[in-house]
């Protein structure tokens, strides 16, 4: 087993950039595991010298020139399974809001279309409402969902695609709603969850970037925002939030993928949830974001190695989550503290809200280890969101009960 801290790495052996479709051709995906201190420094040198890109849900790491001999390719035609998820639209009715199909990707204006849908189609526990725009005016939508069985009730937030190229995460968001309104009659656990609390659901937070993976670039991550100083846009919308900003686990420079932004709360998608969630926090009982891939359900802290104040109700929570989630498919996720789970990060928005009073707030990272990575066939969503609502369900019903 490597030295702790050397995980496997997914590298992008990438050519020089080309526009889309055929902006990755010729490329592969290649697993490189360091099985030293001395090859991960290697690693992490050559980052800067080759045109290497990382898909490691981590920081910016790169392949060497003399690779060491504990690789594997993972994806050979890294053109090939980009085209597989989205050169098949008109064949699948992705855009049929009356038969909306939720075992595939859909584009920002298709998931956008759905959400208008659900709000003149199921008035009586859906309301969708804008918090804000984008840094290119584009809105940022919310569902709420619950019965309006009285008038104040506690409520959870689930966010996901805070990183463009995650696209399983808006797959979960619309799943959860799917399954919310589908079930809430038969199922007595649904029932009791959208009549005792509310939902707010962001099915795609980051919507630049989201639109710009799907136009232009399928791996990318940051927000959209222009820098005045360098030709790089975006900033890390997980690594903008004011809680221990820009320090370890993120940079100051604009075009790493971990860029902070120029001040906390830069980003108009990021100051836009914050301010809602800051309005709402007395109300707000969990905090749930959805990102991938790793296998794993984090908690706070990620900024720093230390025990958060109410962790035995948190750590329990968390236990029979991943059970849960077992069940279905025997899928193990690991879960405890981000920051000694899966690696340091300043500026989340999980320890962001935590630290403002949130009292459970989780992160889940989706499947899966990084076979496939970012490029999680459309044939695993079912079985990725199956699993990940009975955790959701599990957290929520943990919610509902006294913890001490």
């Amino acid at each position: 087993m490597p030295p702790r801290g050397l995980l496997p790495l997914c590298l992008l052996c990438l050519q020089a950039a080309l526009p889309l479709p055929a902006r990755y051709r010729g490329d592969k995906v290649i697993r490189v595991v360091p099985e030293s201190e001395r090859e991960t420094r290697i690693l992490k040198a050559a980052f800067n010298r080759l045109k290497v890109g990382s898909c490691t849900t981590g920081g910016p790491v790169a392949a060497q020139q003399h690779l060491p001999h504990h690789q594997r390719i993972l994806i050979s035609d890294l053109q090939k399974a980009v085209e597989n998820q989205t050169g098949l639209r008109s064949h699948r009715n992705r855009r049929s809001i009356s038969e909306y199909n939720y075992e595939v990707y859909h584009s920002l204006e298709e998931i956008q279309d759905w959400m208008h849908h659900l709000n003149n189609t199921h008035s009586d526990l859906v309301h969708m409402f804008s918090v804000g725009k984008s840094y290119e005016g584009r809105p940022l939508f919310v569902l709420k969902l619950g019965k309006r069985s009285r008038p104040y009730k506690k409520a959870v937030w689930i966010d996901c695609g805070i990183h463009a190229r995650e696209w399983i995460g808006p797959a979960f968001c619309q799943w959860f709603v799917k399954e919310a309104l589908q079930t809430h009659q038969t199922d007595p656990a649904m029932r009791k969850m959208l009549t005792q609390l509310y939902f707010y659901i962001m099915p795609v937070f980051n919507v630049d970037g989201y639109h710009f993976s799907w136009t232009n670039d399928r791996f990318w991550r940051k927000t959209r925002s222009k820098n005045t100083r360098f030709r790089c846009h975006g900033v890390d919308a997980n690594r903008n939030w004011k809680v221990k900003w820009c320090d370890e686990g993120a940079s100051f420079h604009p075009c790493d993928d971990t860029y902070c932004g120029p001040f906390p709360e830069s980003e108009p998608e990021v100051k836009a949830v914050a301010h809602f969630l800051r309005k709402h926090r007395k109300q707000i009982k969990a905090y749930l974001s959805f990102h991938a891939y790793a296998q794993m359900l984090l908690y706070p802290y990620s900024y720093k190695y230390a025990t958060i104040p109410n962790f035995s109700c948190v750590e329990s929570a968390a236990y029979n989550a991943v059970n849960a989630l077992e069940s279905a498919y025997g899928i193990r996720y690991r879960y405890g503290p981000a920051s000694s789970t899966l690696y340091v990060s300043s500026g989340s928005s999980m320890d962001w809200a935590y630290k403002n009073g949130i009292p459970y707030a989780f992160a889940f990272e989706l499947r899966d280890t990084g076979h496939f990575g970012f490029l999680l066939p459309e044939t695993l969503i079912k079985p990725t969101c199956t699993e990940t609502m009975l955790a959701v369900k599990n957290i929520t019903l943990h919610l509902l009960k006294k913890c001490h």
